[in-house]
């Protein structure tokens, strides 16, 4: 997503994203069908949104069936842009600016101009930014490209309680953490702290017993979580005032949050320095002189976690998934 620095009373998020979807069959209204080689995600690794759907392509093994172009971690209030590219210029797209995709298809889009957003590389024009359904869409539409052994992100058996999980963390926590960084006035704030931290300790007492969220296997209830517990001590705690605790200080989802980061696909897709300048930088209105912090330590990411000790297999009957690809290798200096 895109999140200009910006405040108000209490922070509501615009949900009204582009509703196609890339689907088997490509039937019915807003379906595009599932083509090897046609779309492209476009990401950035500094947004918790996308970094799910990097994760999500890692996991099931899409890298050779969906190529991914990557937007640097700041931006202005008109658009994401490749500048970590030569010449600024997307290679597959040859857009400077990911918003040139959504006015090709949308003359004078309305909206912001979101990540993760997958576009049709054809016609260059955006299919949809509907984070959400995107990355269920990668497990339950795109088996047919899957690696061998893929993990199974959204088994069927466990979708309704799933649902449930998901839209707490959503609401409560992914989500969260903006309600309080961008809260305009005290009691926004206060009321916004009170509803993240009852979902924290909701998940430290739900974590205590069980490896991941929905038991013994990584599941996408684990990645949308994730995303948000990689960057709660590097920006959240602080820059967001989302800070009862450290991370650190919290003994089981700290220990969870290892455990998911020295998981192949998770930690492999996860660049510090990009998601700290990102919210510094970019939220001038949370922090206007733009200086980016040099810590926290990052050290204690790669710490033994002995999660493994409450059992499970994470990914089930599936297997790890092998290096990335070395034009997607975060770079050394911006991972622990």
């Amino acid at each position: 997503m895109a999140e200009q620095g910006y405040v108000e009373a209490s922070f509501e998020r615009d949900t009204a994203y582009i509703p196609d979807r890339i689907t088997r069959s490509g039937e019915g209204d807003g379906n595009w069908p599932v083509q090897r080689d046609r779309y492209r995600l476009v990401a950035a690794r500094a947004c918790p949104w996308a970094n799910r759907a990097i994760i999500v392509r890692r996991l099931l093994g899409l890298e050779d069936a969906i190529s991914m172009g990557l937007c640097g971690p700041t931006h202005d209030e008109d658009s994401w842009t490749f500048d970590l590219d030569p010449g600024g210029l997307d290679p597959v797209l040859g857009i400077p600016r990911l918003k040139d995709a959504y006015e090709r298809r949308f003359p004078g889009y309305p909206r912001g101009i979101t990540v993760p957003a997958m576009v049709d590389v054809p016609t260059g024009e955006v299919v949809t930014n509907d984070f959400a359904q995107l990355t269920l869409d990668l497990s339950t539409q795109w088996t047919e490209h899957h690696r061998e052994g893929a993990p199974d992100l959204y088994p069927h058996d466990l979708r309704d309680e799933m649902d449930e999980v998901m839209e707490r963390v959503y609401t409560e926590v992914n989500n969260g953490v903006y309600r309080c960084g961008f809260a305009g006035e005290q009691g926004s704030y206060d009321k916004a702290y009170a509803r993240l931290w009852e979902a924290m300790d909701w998940l430290d007492e739900r974590l205590a017993t069980r490896r991941y969220l929905m038991g013994d296997t990584i599941t996408e209830a684990d990645v949308r979580l994730f995303t948000t517990l990689a960057r709660f001590d590097a920006v959240y705690h602080g820059h967001f005032k989302c800070n009862r605790s450290k991370l650190t200080e919290l003994p089981v989802l700290w220990a969870y949050a290892r455990d998911l980061f020295q998981t192949p696909g998770f930690g492999d897709t996860v660049d510090f320095a990009q998601i700290k300048r990102h919210y510094y930088v970019v939220h001038h209105d949370i922090n206007p002189t733009g200086i980016v912090p040099a810590g926290p330590d990052l050290a204690g990411w790669l710490t033994d976690h002995h999660r493994a000790e409450l059992g499970g297999r994470p990914f089930g009957d599936g297997t790890p998934p092998g290096p990335p690809p070395p034009s997607e290798l975060v770079p050394e200096g911006d991972r622990p």
